[in-house]
């Protein structure tokens, strides 16, 4: 798989999880672009399959992006279990707090294997 492929495909799994419908996406695109300091046009070409080409080092900025985007979706489970919990007063969900914190540990992992590389 091409440096271009792989990105087009970050960017389109952070435009699903960042988009609220169909007429979002460019508004998605548009926050990502702010918050992660990419170029929107870039990431709309990659999202579209018009970029073949794009440099490592866009690619590996857009790769850190997308763990930030899955680092963030893991609170929003871990916050959600801990309302859960909160609500209900048992630990039922005690396995799946497990889990979630088992896949941040290795999300972590992920991000300090890309620093040192």
């Amino acid at each position: 798989m091409s440096s271009a492929e792989l990105a087009a495909g970050y960017v389109r799994r952070m435009v699903s999880r960042e988009s609220s419908g169909w007429g979002d996406q460019t508004e998605a695109l548009k926050r990502l672009a702010r918050d992660y300091k990419l170029p929107f046009w870039t990431l709309n070409n990659l999202r579209i399959g018009r970029a073949k080409t794009i440099e490592a080092g866009l690619r590996d900025r857009i790769r850190a992006a997308y763990l930030d985007v899955c680092e963030r979706q893991i609170a929003r489970l871990q916050h959600e279990l801990e309302i859960e919990k909160a609500a209900i007063g048992d630990d039922s969900l005690q396995d799946i707090d497990r889990e979630a914190e088992a896949l941040a540990q290795r999300l972590r992992e992920a991000k300090a294997a890309r620093k040192a590389a």
